[in-house]
C-alpha cells in the first residue's frame, strides 16, 4: 500500500510520522512545499519518496493519503485527493466553515472512496474502555488551557471540536438539544460550557482557555459507578466507598496512550479491506454541525 502524508508540521512530526515509520508493508510518500523540511524528515524517517505539491503526489500512484496541513488548506487538498479516487484521512476539523465541510462529505460519498476525520480520542484506550462499563446517564469533559483565549470560531472548530466529538462518542445516542453558555472579553472567547441532551443521557462539555492549567478530565457515570479519566492516561473508578485506579504500564508509548497507533492502524485496515470507517465522514459531519450551532448561539446572543 502506498500512502502519502501531506503537510509535515507539528502533529505530523510528533504523531503520524513516528507511527508510520514502524509500519511494515506501507510505502510512505512525504509531501510539503518546504524543501528543507522535506529533506530533513525524509532522512530522519528513511522515507525515500517525496513530492512538493499535491498534484505531484497524485502522480506517484498513491492508494491513500493523510491530510495534515494547516486547517485552511484541508478542503482544497481533500477535494483533489477524493476527485482522484484516493482514500483520505483528514486532521480535524475538515474546515472551520460548515458549508465547506458539507462539500467534502458530499464529494467523498459521490467518489465512493474512504474518507475519515482524525478524531483520535475515539481511539484512546482509556476513553474507549469507558463504554464497556455500560451506558452513561451523565458525562462531563473538561479540556482547559492556560491563558490562551481565542476568536470564537477558531476556539470551537480547532479545539473544542474534540470535546464535542468525544461527548457524542461516549453518549452513544442522538443529540436532541444543545445548550450554550460562555464568557467573552471583547473578540476573545475565554470559556465555554455546553450541554448535549439525548435519551436518558446529559453530557456537559467545558473549556476554559483563560485558566490556570492545561488539563483534560473525563467523568463518566453509569448507575452507581463513576469513572474519571485524567489526562487520557489514568482511570479512577468510584463505587460507594471503594476507589480503584487503573494506569498504563511504564513501557507503553505515549502515541499508543493517545490513540495514534490505533487510529492509523484502523484507517489503513479500512483502506486495505475497502470498508467504511466508524466514525464515517457523515458521522463526523454531525460533530461539525453541532460546533456550528454553538458558534451561531454565541454570535446571536451578542
Amino acid at each position: 500500500m502506498r500512502l502519502g502524508i501531506i503537510g509535515l508540521g507539528d502533529i505530523a512530526h510528533k504523531a503520524y510520522l513516528p507511527v508510520l515509520a514502524e509500519k511494515e508493508g506501507i510505502e510512505v510518500v512525504l509531501c510539503t512545499r518546504n524543501p528543507e523540511t522535506l529533506n530533513a524528515l525524509s532522512k530522519k524517517y528513511r522515507f525515500d519518496e517525496t513530492a512538493h505539491t499535491v498534484d505531484e503526489l497524485i502522480t506517484k500512484n498513491i492508494d491513500a493519503a493523510i491530510v495534515s496541513t494547516a486547517t485552511d488548506a484541508h478542503v482544497e487538498t481533500a477535494e483533489k485527493l477524493l476527485a482522484n479516487g484516493i482514500h483520505t484521512y483528514i486532521d480535524k476539523p475538515i474546515s472551520t466553515v460548515l458549508s465547506e465541510t458539507e462539500k467534502v462529505a458530499k464529494l467523498a460519498k459521490e467518489s465512493g472512496v474512504i474518507a475519515m476525520v482524525g478524531f483520535n480520542r475515539r481511539f484512546i484506550p482509556k476513553v474507549k474502555e469507558l463504554k464497556q462499563h455500560g451506558k452513561a446517564n451523565m458525562i462531563m469533559i473538561q479540556k482547559n488551557r492556560f491563558s490562551s483565549p481565542d476568536y470564537v470560531r477558531r476556539f470551537i472548530l480547532d479545539d473544542f471540536v474534540h470535546v464535542v466529538d468525544t461527548l457524542r462518542f461516549l453518549m452513544d445516542t442522538e443529540v436532541k438539544e444543545v445548550k450554550v453558555d460562555f464568557q467573552k472579553d471583547g473578540e476573545m472567547l475565554n470559556n465555554l460550557i455546553i450541554q448535549l441532551i439525548g435519551d436518558n443521557c446529559h453530557a456537559i462539555g467545558i473549556m476554559n482557555r483563560n485558566g490556570a492549567v492545561n488539563e483534560e478530565i473525563i467523568e463518566y457515570t453509569t448507575g452507581h459507578h463513576k469513572y474519571v479519566v485524567n489526562s487520557l492516561v489514568e482511570t479512577t473508578h468510584y463505587h460507594n466507598k471503594n476507589i480503584n485506579i487503573s494506569k498504563f504500564g511504564d513501557w507503553e508509548p505515549t502515541l499508543y496512550k493517545r490513540g495514534f497507533y490505533n487510529i492509523i492502524d484502523y484507517f489503513i485496515d479500512c483502506v486495505t479491506n475497502n470498508r467504511q470507517p466508524d466514525p464515517s465522514i457523515e458521522d463526523s459531519l454531525f460533530t461539525h454541525e453541532i460546533c456550528e450551532s454553538i458558534v451561531k448561539a454565541i454570535d446571536e446572543s451578542l
